[in-house]
């Protein structure tokens, strides 16, 4: 893997803080100028509006979220990012069609798990903080039937929405993959996103570093660095940059640099990001169906990278390895 700079894995020199931040902000800018993209469905029953599209407007939602919780973004992606996050409340109708849907069918998280990431960035709604709160309270909450990730991310949502959590979290964590620690060689893609977001949740993407456990950072320190070099020599943009985010979520983080010059020079000069498994169309609207995610995740990534370099100090960073 080429060289860049003076950074290691364990730190970001200038030029890869600038690097990310042009990463980031070209991601953002992207998912602006393609908004359209994650309008809604309106002339079908709420209860029909495509999971797809609800997943896709939430993650937008979540970006932008991001971009302005960490609040290291210039003026011009700040307000692109702000902007974002009234379109998605707009498009869930400011929260009353989250409410319709988890009203709908009660045992549905979905709803809940949306709604958390408008809550955390000051979007609230009276009735379904109430409905919220009065299902997660159920015995019914505590043996939802969903692989162990995504327990942890209904976990991760009542927490942001501000309910009390009643889980074992310990349990659920031992039922993860990662929890499980096992041989590194077994990673595959499912399993891989399935550590990514377990590590996600348990930090809330980084604002809670200490949430992961200290056996699981330490085999993360160890294992993480073989993964991203795999997934960055096999061009899984995609993969590769929700695993440069899970460097960014450690007590110690692990920053990569070397990285962000193939990242960067991976992305197209409109901002968007290939997802590294098929080709993008010339046409961007074309595009966007399959490449808007890794668009997604590289916002996020680089303003995590971003904002954890300039604020961790380098005595806390990561050994080198």
């Amino acid at each position: 893997m080429r060289n860049m700079g003076t950074g290691t894995r364990d730190t970001m020199d200038a030029v890869a803080i600038r690097l990310a931040q042009q990463v980031g902000d070209r991601a953002v800018a992207w998912l602006g100028s393609m908004r359209t993209g994650f309008t809604l469905a309106r002339d079908v029953p709420d209860e029909r509006i495509g999971g797809d599209g609800l997943k896709s407007l939430a993650e937008l939602a979540l970006a932008a979220g991001l971009v302005r919780r960490e609040a290291v973004a210039g003026p011009r992606c700040a307000q692109t990012a702000q902007g974002l996050l009234d379109f998605a409340w707009r498009e869930f109708d400011e929260g009353d069609l989250l409410y319709r849907l988890q009203a709908h069918t009660p045992a549905a998280t979905h709803p809940i798990e949306i709604y958390s990431l408008f809550a955390a960035a000051g979007y609230r709604h009276e009735r379904l903080d109430r409905l919220a709160g009065h299902l997660l309270g159920l015995r019914a909450s505590r043996v939802i039937e969903h692989v162990p990730n995504r327990r942890l991310a209904v976990v991760a949502a009542a927490t942001r929405i501000g309910v009390p959590v009643h889980d074992d979290v310990d349990a659920l964590i031992a039922q993860t993959w990662l929890g499980g620690t096992p041989e590194p060689w077994m990673l595959d893609a499912n399993n891989a996103y399935g550590v990514t977001h377990t590590v996600f949740h348990l930090t809330d993407w980084g604002s809670r570093p200490e949430g992961l456990p200290d056996r699981l950072q330490d085999y993360l320190h160890l294992w993480l660095p073989v993964w991203t070099e795999v997934f960055c020599e096999t061009r899984f943009w995609d993969l590769l940059l929700e695993f440069l985010i899970v460097g960014t979520c450690l007590q110690r983080p692990l920053f990569f640099p070397s990285v962000w010059e193939r990242v960067a020079e991976a992305q197209h000069a409109d901002g968007m990001v290939p997802n590294g498994l098929t080709v993008p169309p010339a046409d961007s609207r074309a595009a966007w169906l399959n490449h808007h995610h890794p668009t997604v995740v590289a916002a996020v990534a680089g303003t995590l990278a971003v904002s954890r370099a300039l604020t961790v100090p380098a005595a806390s960073a990561g050994g080198a390895g």
